[in-house]
């Protein structure tokens, strides 16, 4: 049990230090030695939880698009008494807090598919990030239907990525608030009323 405890620990502190490098410095900057310098683990260690510097990346992808989803889901758990566009616009605040957060330095899904555009397992982790925000977006607008607006979701996934990019190349600040607003819009275009009183 205590073995099994330690390479638990291992494993979560070699995650830990790839996140905090590959996110801040770049992961082909960052090489599989200077992981396992601050995590502070043996060589051999390391290799036991990834055969790769590659699997390790791909883990720490995963990692973050579970703690991001884990934390909107979250969100709209909490308003579950409200109406859907009313949880939609609250995804939009949860990316404000997140984007707003110190350290930012853009999407972590589109900063690795820029340094490994071929590399398979890394590709799947990063479609794995991709497929969640849709889904739920979908399951919002049609929880009891199989096909929600696709176009809606679609445009709604977008403002997303938008906000993103305009946070990390603008520096801006209310790039989230200004996708919020204009998903209102949308929501109202399509019917929804809690929306169409609100102002610009």
């Amino acid at each position: 049990m205590e073995k099994r405890a330690g390479a638990g620990q291992a494993r979560e502190r070699l995650l830990a230090a790839a996140d905090e490098l590959f996110y801040a410095e770049g992961i082909r900057a960052v090489g599989i030695d200077r992981v396992i310098a601050e995590s502070r683990v043996a060589k051999s260690t390391m290799y036991v939880h990834f055969r790769t510097k590659e699997d390790l990346v791909a883990e720490y992808l995963r990692r973050r698009s579970d703690a991001t989803r884990e934390r909107v889901t979250r969100e709209v758990e909490e308003r579950a008494q409200e109406p859907a566009e009313e949880r939609i616009l609250s995804v939009f605040d949860v990316f404000h807090e997140l984007l707003s957060e110190p350290g930012f330095r853009g999407c972590p899904f589109a900063n690795a598919a820029a340094e490994y555009p071929r590399h398979e397992g890394i590709q799947e982790a990063i479609a794995y990030d991709r497929a969640w925000l849709p889904a739920l977006f979908s399951r919002l607008l049609e929880p009891s239907e199989e096909d929600a607006d696709a176009e809606l979701v679609a445009a709604l996934v977008q403002l997303y990525d938008g906000a993103v990019a305009a946070a990390h190349l603008d520096d801006s600040k209310t790039s989230a608030l200004t996708a919020r607003r204009v998903a209102g819009l949308l929501l109202a275009a399509r019917g929804f009323p809690a929306v169409r009183q609100q102002a610009w």
